[in-house]
């Protein structure tokens, strides 16, 4: 399967400040595979070095963290020579070896010639306690599940791909009903690469809905692995919540929701916890929609995504034959959730802007998501269907006439009066179609 960071990770190698680089992201996105085929593509040989399977490769770190005798120990240990520029070293679950880590700033220091990447699941949330983190000596790129675009790649839908790499919008209005199906079926199934793999292999829902299952409950079991104490219940709860914060109308976060007399003192701990190890997103009120996004954000209005709408749609229990129906009340029932949380894993996947949504102080009006791109602010207005009238976001061009808005929803693209009608297939789109 063709996955977009790839690029990302070739600017990377051929970067002349390239330093260690850091692959973040949830368990199962896909970081092990993605690292192995970069490796494939553009190295003649791979150290693949795993501290959670090989326990005894931690001892190597221990002496002293003199990089040479650790680049000697693993050409020993692998039975091969390591070069600088043929040789990619991957250091996985490292969160396992703390003293492996920190070597990173060592590379970075004193052996910057030499092709590191580590991942971690868990990185910055399960590392031991007295860890260093090589702060401002590692590059760091995030991972999320796969787009909608990649999605359609694993599908081999390359008709599609093309007309929407060209932006050809009368090809693509033509091609809606088709665009619209598989939009569907991305719901259900997800951008968790090893579901995608099955339905594109098997056509299988009721086997990607186990696969589903089975990673919920992988996450489940990390909790208990990777969490101290009395906080291992508070994420649970807390984990356990989110499908129904996101099928309320109002889906500002509140903490009594999770239990009677819940507060946000009880609970911050465990909802950290899981926004660190990308489990979920979060997504903070701004009530002035200024430059930079980031200073105007409200502290205790916020809403919780999760990583992937298939595990939402699996969380949520949402029957397989109640979703592929011809017209599925399902988007109707669900107050659209399934649909913001489709936008915002879009969003997260496109760029490393800014993300919040607007509301009034006293709520009467409220838009899903704000952007900051480049030096602009932009509203979002999300709908899951044709009808895409909307007070809030009217309210909203009222208030502060922005340049530009945008409005998502099934409608084929259109541009009026600086608001542009953007189809919901078309969201990893976003940034051409702005810069066009």
């Amino acid at each position: 399967m063709k996955r977009n960071i790839i690029k990302d990770l070739v600017e990377w190698k051929n970067s002349q400040d390239r330093m260690p680089l850091i692959v973040r992201g949830a368990r199962q996105v896909g970081k092990t595979w993605i690292m192995r085929e970069f490796g494939k593509q553009e190295y003649k040989n791979i150290i693949y070095a795993n501290f959670d399977d090989n326990k005894k490769l931690s001892n190597y770190f221990e002496p002293d963290l003199n990089t040479k005798r650790i680049i000697a120990t693993l050409s020993s240990e692998f039975g091969m020579p390591i070069t600088p520029q043929n040789t990619l070293i991957i250091f996985d679950e490292i969160q396992e070896c703390n003293r492996a880590l920190v070597s990173l700033k060592y590379f970075c220091e004193n052996a910057p010639q030499y092709h590191i990447i580590a991942a971690g699941s868990f990185l910055g949330v399960a590392t031991h306690e007295g860890a260093s983190f090589p702060v401002g000596k590692v590059d760091m790129l995030t991972m999320y599940p796969m787009s909608f675009y990649e999605f359609l790649s694993a599908l081999g839908e390359d008709i599609l791909l093309a007309a929407i790499k060209k932006l050809d919008f009368k090809l693509i209005a033509g091609l809606s009903y088709k665009f619209t199906n598989l939009l569907k079926t991305y719901l259900y199934v997800g951008g968790m690469p090893k579901a995608v793999a099955s339905y594109a292999q098997y056509k299988d829902i009721e086997r990607v809905r186990t696969i589903q299952n089975n990673i919920l409950e992988g996450y489940t079991a990390d909790f208990s692995k990777h969490i101290k104490g009395v906080t291992i219940p508070k994420v649970k709860m807390l984990w356990d919540y989110i499908p129904y914060h996101l099928a309320k109308e109002k889906k500002k976060f509140i903490y009594k929701d999770i239990k009677q007399g819940g507060r946000a003192s009880e609970f911050e701990d465990a909802l950290n916890w899981l926004i660190n190890c990308g489990l979920v997103y979060k997504v903070s009120k701004t009530l002035s929609p200024k430059i930079p996004l980031a200073s105007y954000g409200e502290r205790e209005a916020f809403k919780l995504y999760m990583l992937d709408t298939g595990l939402l749609c699996a969380k949520s229990k949402i029957d397989i034959k109640t979703f592929f129906e011809t017209d599925p009340k399902i988007f109707d029932d669900f107050q659209g959730a399934l649909m913001e949380q489709y936008v915002l894993q879009e969003l997260k996947t496109i760029g490393s802007f800014p993300v919040f949504y607007w509301g009034r102080e006293r709520g009467t009006a409220e838009v899903d998501f704000i952007i900051q791109f480049e030096n602009e602010i932009i509203p979002i207005e999300v709908k899951s269907t044709i009808n895409t009238k909307s007070k809030s976001l009217d309210v909203y061009l009222k208030e502060y006439a922005p340049d530009r808005a945008i409005r998502i929803s099934l409608k084929n693209y259109g541009l009026a009066d600086k608001l542009y009608s953007i189809p919901l297939y078309l969201i990893e789109s976003l940034k051409d179609i702005c810069a066009s």
